[in-house]
């Protein structure tokens, strides 16, 4: 078996700012038979656990640190014994939701991930979070977003730590320099692809949010 992606929606809330939100999040695992890599452990450690199916975790990997990305990675980590990574820059989102314990290595802008003989590519997208990241698995044509970037738009930005500008540069150098065919699988919500966002970017600056 080559590398695959596999995906389940997990469910729970989302707090900051002191509002509090029903949320569905995307849970996106790639790997082979062997290994595999979970991207974004959010609120279900148990079912991401079954969902690996036995393989080797090597890396809990969190694209921004809000806590409805993050709640479930402790408790996966600590049961398959895979690092947490988690870009720096996030680091104040992340002790939000959990004080007592740190992520167990950093996110850099183009470190280079491998898993079932695949490369993933970090793109560190600040916007919607100050170390939000997007992982790029050119082989698999593939680019998974995070919050960063959604089927018809930017990630949210009206709440702390985040902003529009911030967000705009990231989508436009980062993201719509890859090829129009890659595939984006966002962090809730559906999917879309490179080509179908890039006609939006100048509405999205227009509405100047």
């Amino acid at each position: 078996m080559t590398a695959a992606i596999s995906h389940l929606v997990t469910s729970g809330t989302f707090s900051l700012d002191g509002g509090i939100w029903d949320v569905d999040n995307n849970v996106w695992i790639i790997g082979d038979e062997h290994e595999a890599i979970v991207i974004d452990a959010a609120h279900d450690a148990a079912a991401i656990r079954d969902a690996l199916g036995g393989r080797t975790l090597k890396a809990i990997v969190s694209t921004h640190a809000h806590n409805d990305h993050i709640d479930a990675a402790p408790v996966l980590a600590d049961a398959t014994n895979a690092p947490i990574l988690l870009h720096p820059a996030d680091l104040p989102l992340w002790e939000m939701t959990h004080p007592d314990r740190r992520p167990d290595g950093e996110l850099a802008d183009g470190q280079a991930l491998t898993v079932g003989g695949i490369e993933l590519k970090v793109l560190h997208t600040p916007g919607h979070a100050p170390g939000a990241v997007c992982l790029y698995a050119p082989e698999l044509g593939t680019v998974f977003t995070g919050d960063t970037l959604f089927q018809g738009g930017p990630g949210a930005t009206g709440r702390s730590f985040s902003d529009f500008p911030t967000i705009i540069g990231s989508i436009r150098e980062k993201l719509l320099t890859l090829p129009g065919d890659t595939k984006v699988y966002t962090g809730h919500g559906d999917s879309t692809r490179i080509g179908d966002e890039a006609p939006h970017l100048q509405e999205w600056l227009d509405r100047g949010h």
